[in-house]
């Protein structure tokens, strides 16, 4: 037998589930982070093959190019991270820095203010 109660408190206290809705700055970062990693990936190979043609007597040209390259993977690495960290905010992982507009916290809580 199931205990059933009636009255104005009876019933779940929980609401209807509310449903999950598509996050697209997230999906936007996820595909702009992809995009980074795959050119940061490139960049790398072209700066290794660069390097092998500058080592093997291509001329200056190889040097130059093989420099661009990794100039162009260290801006995409770090370009990369900086969309991570912007991911991690969007969320809801990391909370934003607290704003200049923000009161001072007391230094030493109640008891020093007294």
């Amino acid at each position: 037998m199931a205990l059933v109660s009636t009255g104005k408190r009876a019933g779940s206290r929980k609401g209807a589930p509310q449903p999950r809705t598509l996050n697209k700055a997230a999906l936007l970062i996820g595909a702009a982070i992809t995009l980074c990693v795959v050119a940061w990936g490139y960049l790398v190979y072209a700066a290794i093959d660069f390097g092998t043609a500058a080592r093997g007597g291509s001329g200056s040209s190889a040097w130059a190019f093989m420099a661009l390259a990794c100039l162009g993977a260290m801006a995409c690495l770090f370009a990369g991270l900086l969309l991570v960290a912007r991911l991690m905010r969007a969320l809801g992982i990391t909370a934003p820095p607290p704003s200049d507009d923000a009161p001072p916290r007391p230094v030493g809580g109640k008891r020093a203010a007294r």
